[in-house]
Formats: C-alpha cells, structure tokens, sequence
C-alpha cells in the first residue's frame, strides 16, 4: 500500500524534474483526470439506470423539468 505524500513535496519534486519531464508529469495527470471523469460518469449513469430500473425515479417534461429547476 502506498503512503500519502504532502502536496508541498509533490511539488517540490516536481520542481527538481527536467522541463521535459514537468510537461510529462502534467500530461500523465491531466490523462488520469479525464479517466477519473469518465469513470464517475459512469458510475452515475449505473446508478441512474438501476433507480430508473427499479422504480425511484420517474420521466417528466422538458418544461416539468425547467419548472422544477427555475423554482
């Protein structure tokens, strides 16, 4: 298992890699980032479907929906 790093050591790790390597490291965790998006939408899709699916929520009108918001 992996220990936490403090943030201000990330950073100054960082600071000591090569420009090349800074640009690296934003590029991987920029990737990462998107991934982790991807997979919470994902997760929220599922839970929709499976509330859908098993009755918790109900379909309503574009204008139900704005009325609902806007109140």
């Amino acid at each position: 298992m992996s220990q936490a790093v403090a943030f201000g050591d990330v950073l100054d790790a960082a600071d000591r890699l090569t420009p090349d390597e800074q640009e690296a490291l934003i590029e991987i965790l920029h990737r990462r980032l998107a991934q982790a998006g991807r997979q919470r939408i994902v997760a929220e899709v599922r839970e929709a479907q499976d509330e859908f699916a098993t009755g918790q929520c109900q379909t309503v009108s574009p204008d139900d929906l704005m009325r609902d918001i806007l109140s």
